[in-house]
Parts: structure tokens; C-alpha cells; sequence
């Protein structure tokens, strides 16, 4: 899970509006902020919400270090009663949030923060910074798994990574969103992801013949041989000598797991390496393409009839190819009046896909018979939904300092995670120019959102 502990991974500014409510005595006031995505990323219409878990353990954890509280006095900005504030300062709001791995849509809350004032403000940059990433890694895998097929996909994107933390959450987020294993270690030793490898082509150089170095590989690894062909010529000398150490092999008792390409014509050469190891009996070698591949490029192979069975995807995954960010905002929806009683906020600009939506939420989705999503309802969460049959997203997470809900395991995760795509329509997950999906706001929060504009327009 996140190391992420100190609230001083912020920006300055959450600090000095801190500072001001501090010194105007209404940092306390009660408030509600929403976390959710203005728009889906890579063309699409669904986004994994991943994160969430790390986010909950970090409001968990959070604490202001003695080094952080004399960094922050060296800026000369602050008094020291406000200092001392932060030094003693925890999480003490509470949280209603999707689960981890939740399909979701723009506009919908799938973090929900309540608490005072001061403390759900300082939280903002953390929050997005723990989402945001992790849902755009996740939301890319669960793309490219669902037309490579999910038991099909390989992440090691590490050396490509923003970073050693962008490499190890890529590597989680990219295992939740479908993957079947990474080949980062460390994700492996900490998230007890299944790690998969190969060798390099280094490993062939090293030796004064491919054949040698196949043959040793072999010797090595006989039950967890996958040999990578291409480092001369992919068909006249990789092929050729994956097939004679098959061969030798077999005769041991053994058989040649597969044989990776990873440059060329990957259509090419994968029909006529499928050719020559069925003509060679070996027909239980796989073949494993690699090389710069996304949801795109696999979608190409595979409308072309190219017999790969498994995918190792990298640098387009772990980078989030295409939109290199995801448009996740953080949003005060209501605070406490001096009555005690909640006003309701929303922001209204002249950009009106910024404009946010007031009040405290909650996000009803709805099946079909046959148990696809049929639609998701934001209604204000006063005014309740009496839809038979939907659900209500956002369920309690933290709350008195505590996790409220059950831990669940990585891999069940990402079941989980497998089972709600597959429960998208389908016009809605296509690659190409996919549906919308219909998300409404209900009558009371359009009511309210109506009046809300009306008022502060004028």
C-alpha cells in the first residue's frame, strides 16, 4: 500500500487559506468536499477508480513530522500558534468513498470528505496525487486487457515509468486494472503481485552463440522456459534454435513455455512462428509479442488472425499513453453556516464543463435483468433514491480515525475489478467511438443546481 505519511506533499496554497481560517477562528467549521473526474481519459466513456485504498490509509496515517513543522517554519510565513496547530494536527473528518477498483463516470462523487474545514483542505493535493494516477494506469490496463483478455497481459513498464513511486504504483494500479503479473520486483515483494520475466537480449550476446544461450536458459529454468528470438533474425536463427532446444526438451520430460518477439512485423512473424512450431510438434509453446503495444495495436493483431497468446506491455500502460493525465478534481460542496446548519456551494465559471454540483451526494446505479449497469442517478443524499433495484456507490470508509470497511485483498480487487467491466454495455466499452453512458441528476439536486445558478449568475 502507499508510504505516503506527511500531508506536506501539498501545495503552499492549502497552507496559507489554512493560515487565514485559523486566524479568522472558523478553521473548525464543518464541510463537505467531492473527489471525482470532469471526463474519461484515452477516448473513452468508464474510468477504474483506483487509489482509493491508498487514500484511506493515508488520512489514516497522516502526521506532521518534526522535520516538516521546521521546514515549514523556515518559510517565515506562519506564527507559531498556527505552527503548533499543525504539529498536533490528525485526519479527523470522516469519509464515504467507492469501493477500490469501482467503475465510474464523470461528474459523480467517488470520494466524499466531511470534516472541518482546515482539515479536508489540506488533503486536497494528497488525494488527487494517491487517484488520480492510479486511476488512469488502472483504467488503461482494464482497456487493454479487455480485448488482449485478461489472463493474456504482462506489465513491465518500470524502466519506463515516471519514476521509482510512478513505477511501483503503475505496477498495482495496472494488476488491478486486469494484468496478470508484473515484472517489477518490488511491486511483486510488497503487493504480492505475481512477478513474470523472460531474459534480455543482452542475455543471448552474452554467449558465443544463441543456440548456447538457449540451451543454458533451458538447463536453468526447465519448467519456466520462454526464450526471446529475435536478437539476429527472428525466424532463420531465433526460431530455428528455440525449436532444436524444444526439441532437446522434450525428450528430458520438459516443454519449451514459449518464445517472445519483440520487434518486427509482429503479425508476420507470430503466424509464421505458430507455423513452425506446430510443424516441429511443440504445439504447447507460446508465443509472447511484446514491444510497444497498446489496446490499438493488439486490437490489430487480433482482427488479423496473429495466434499470440500473451502480451507484455510496457511503456504504453505505465505512462498512460495518450492522456498523461486524468481530469480528477477536488470540490467543496457545502460548509457549516454559523447556525449550524450546511449552505450548500458549487463553482460556476463561464466554462461550464467546470462548473460543480452542490451539496452532499450520493451516486445510484442501476442493472438490467441480466445484471449489466444501466444507469447511474447524483442525487442530493437528503432526497434519497427509491429506484428498485440500484445501489448506492459511495459506502462509509473512515471514520474516527479508523477504517471503517474490510481490507481486501489485491487479487479479489481485481476480480472484482474483471467482473464490473464485463458488466459495462457493450457500445459503452468498445474501442472505437464508444456510447455514452447515461449518468442523471436527480430532481432534487437539479432543482437545487437550477436555483444555485440563478442566484449566482445574477
Amino acid at each position: 500500500m502507499s508510504n505516503l505519511k506527511s500531508p506536506i506533499l501539498t501545495d503552499l496554497y492549502e497552507l496559507t487559506m489554512m493560515y487565514v481560517w485559523f486566524l479568522s477562528g472558523t478553521i473548525n467549521n464543518q464541510s463537505c468536499f467531492d473527489l471525482f473526474f470532469r471526463s474519461c481519459p484515452f477516448q473513452g466513456e468508464y474510468i477504474i477508480a483506483a487509489g482509493i485504498d491508498d487514500a484511506l490509509l493515508f488520512l489514516r496515517d497522516a502526521r506532521f513530522s518534526k522535520e516538516d513543522i521546521a521546514y515549514i517554519r523556515s518559510l517565515h510565513i506562519f506564527d507559531d500558534a498556527f505552527l503548533a496547530w499543525l504539529s498536533d494536527w490528525r485526519f479527523d473528518g470522516s469519509v464515504h468513498a467507492v469501493d477500490e477498483g469501482t467503475v465510474v463516470f464523470p461528474g459523480g462523487p467517488v470520494f466524499r470528505v466531511r470534516g472541518p474545514l482546515g482539515s479536508c483542505q489540506l488533503v486536497e493535493t494528497a488525494l488527487l496525487n494517491c487517484i488520480n494516477f492510479s486511476s488512469l494506469i488502472a483504467t488503461k490496463a482494464a482497456r487493454i486487457c479487455m480485448i488482449a483478455g485478461f489472463d493474456a497481459v504482462m506489465e513491465f513498464g518500470a524502466r519506463r515509468a515516471q519514476g521509482p513511486d510512478g513505477a511501483l504504483s503503475a505496477s498495482r494500479a495496472a494488476y488491478i486494472g486486469g494484468c496478470m503479473g508484473t515484472s517489477n520486483m518490488e511491486a511483486g515483494k510488497m503487493f504480492g503481485i505475481p512477478v513474470k520475466g523472460t531474459h534480455a537480449h543482452s542475455y543471448v550476446m552474452s554467449y558465443p552463440s544463441e543456440l548456447e544461450s538457449f540451451r543454458r536458459y533451458a538447463e536453468v529454468f526447465p519448467n519456466a522456459t520462454i526464450l526471446l528470438v529475435d536478437t539476429y533474425d527472428t525466424i532463420r536463427s531465433g526460431m530455428v534454435h528455440a525449436i532444436k532446444v524444444g526439441h532437446e526438451m522434450k525428450k528430458q520430460g520438459n516443454t519449451l513455455a514459449g518464445v517472445r518477439l519483440d520487434s518486427g512485423d509482429l503479425l508476420s512473424l507470430s503466424k509464421e512462428a505458430r507455423r513452425m512450431l506446430d510443424e516441429a510438434g511443440l504445439f504447447e509453446t507460446k508465443i509472447v509479442a511484446s514491444g510497444d503495444l497498446d489496446e490499438y495495436s493488439i486490437y490489430a493483431l487480433k482482427e488479423q488472425g496473429a495466434p499470440i497468446d500473451i502480451y507484455g506491455v510496457g511503456t504504453r500502460l505505465v505512462t498512460g499513453h495518450e492522456s498523461p493525465a486524468i481530469a480528477g478534481v477536488y470540490k467543496m460542496s457545502a460548509i457549516e453556516h454559523t447556525t449550524g446548519t450546511y449552505e450548500m456551494r458549487m463553482k460556476v465559471t463561464d466554462h461550464t464543463d467546470k462548473t460543480s454540483l452542490p451539496g452532499i451526494k450520493q451516486v445510484y446505479r442501476s442493472f438490467d435483468t441480466q445484471g449489466m449497469m444501466a444507469g447511474d442517478c447524483i442525487e442530493l443524499e437528503s432526497a434519497g433514491f427509491d429506484t428498485p433495484g440500484s445501489v448506492p456507490l459511495l459506502t462509509p470508509a473512515l471514520y474516527g480515525g479508523a477504517i471503517v470497511r474490510p481490507e481486501r485483498a489485491l487479487p479479489d480487487i481485481r476480480k472484482y475489478v474483471i467482473a464490473s467491466v464485463q458488466s459495462i454495455p457493450a457500445d459503452v466499452v468498445r474501442l472505437m467511438h464508444p456510447s455514452r453512458y447515461p449518468v442523471s441528476i436527480g430532481p432534487a439536486l437539479t432543482e437545487t443546481r437550477k436555483k444555485m445558478m440563478h442566484e449566482l449568475s445574477g
